[in-house]
C-alpha cells in the first residue's frame, strides 16, 4: 500500500470523525438548554467542521481521483464514511451530548499532541491548529460531566446512564490495521496504545470527581472505521447532504 494511499485513508478517518461530530452539535442550534450552552455547543460545531475542512482538502489531494473537500464531505455513500460511531449517536438529553464530546474530546487532546511531532509538516501544522480549539473543548465538556455527575440525584442518574450508553463505541476510537501499521513505522501518526492510557487516565480523573462508576460490562460495538454504521448515520446523511444532492454545484 503506497504511503500516499494510507495517509489518505488516515486522514478520512479523522475528518470524518470531525464531519460528523459537528453535524450532530450543529443540531443543536437554537435548542441548547440555556443561552450560553447553545453558543457554546454551536462554536464546538463550527470548529470541528473547520478542521474537517482542513483534513478533507489534505485526504482530497491524495485520493486515487483527486476530490474537494466539498466532495468528500457530500458526495459519499454511508459505507464510504470511516467516522467511528461514537460521534454518530443521536443528541438525545444534554447529558448523553456532553458525555459523547467528552469521550471524543479525552481522545483527540492527546492525538493531536502526538501530531505536532509528525513527520509530515503539514499533518502536524493541522493538528497545531486543531489543539488549541480541543483543549477548549476538553475544559468544556469536563467541567460538565463534572457538574452533572456531583449534582442533583437526577442530572446524577442522567449522565451515569449516559456513561453506561456510550462508552461502548469509545474503544472504537482506537482502532488499528495495516494502515496505521505502516504511517506509525514513518513516524507520521502515533500509535493508539500510546494515547490509550492517556484517555483512560482522563477518564478515571473526571468521573472521579464526577462520583460516576465506570460500567462493569464490557460490551465494545465497531464497524464504523470500515464503513458499517449505526442506524442513525443514514438519516444524519439524508439531513446533512440534503441541499448539495437536490442542487449539484451550487454556490453561493
Amino acid at each position: 500500500m503506497k504511503e500516499k494511499q494510507t495517509l489518505y485513508k488516515y486522514l478520512l478517518r479523522m475528518g470524518d470523525d470531525s464531519l460528523i461530530l459537528g453535524q450532530r452539535l450543529s443540531e443543536l442550534c437554537g435548542h441548547g438548554p440555556i443561552l450560553e450552552e447553545d453558543i457554546a455547543l454551536t462554536n464546538i460545531s463550527l470548529d470541528l467542521i473547520g478542521q474537517a475542512t482542513l483534513l478533507l482538502e489534505y485526504a482530497g489531494e491524495l485520493a486515487p481521483e483527486k476530490k474537494t473537500n466539498d466532495e468528500l464531505a457530500y458526495l459519499r455513500i454511508e459505507k464510504e464514511y470511516v467516522n467511528a460511531l461514537l460521534v454518530e449517536q443521536p443528541n438525545g438529553h444534554f447529558g448523553d451530548t456532553i458525555m459523547r464530546q467528552f469521550l471524543f474530546d479525552a481522545y483527540r487532546k492527546p492525538l493531536l499532541e502526538k501530531l505536532l511531532d509528525s513527520s509530515d509538516k503539514r499533518l502536524a501544522g493541522i493538528a497545531e491548529k486543531a489543539l488549541k480549539e480541543t483543549k477548549y473543548h476538553l475544559r468544556h465538556s469536563s467541567e460538565w460531566v463534572i457538574r452533572l455527575g456531583d449534582g442533583t440525584e437526577e442530572s446524577h442518574n442522567k449522565i451515569q446512564n449516559s456513561l453506561e450508553s456510550l462508552l461502548r463505541y469509545a474503544h472504537e476510537l482506537f482502532f488499528e490495521n495495516e494502515v496505521d501499521e505502516l504511517l506509525i513505522a514513518q513516524g507520521i501518526v502515533p500509535s493508539a496504545k500510546s494515547i490509550f492510557p492517556i484517555w483512560e487516565k482522563t477518564l478515571h480523573a473526571v468521573f472521579e470527581e464526577a462520583t460516576l462508576s465506570l460500567p462493569k460490562n464490557n460490551w465494545k460495538f465497531q464497524g464504523g472505521r470500515e464503513g458499517r454504521h449505526s442506524e442513525h448515520m443514514g438519516y444524519l446523511l439524508a439531513e446533512m447532504q440534503y441541499m448539495q444532492r437536490t442542487y449539484p454545484n451550487m454556490e453561493w
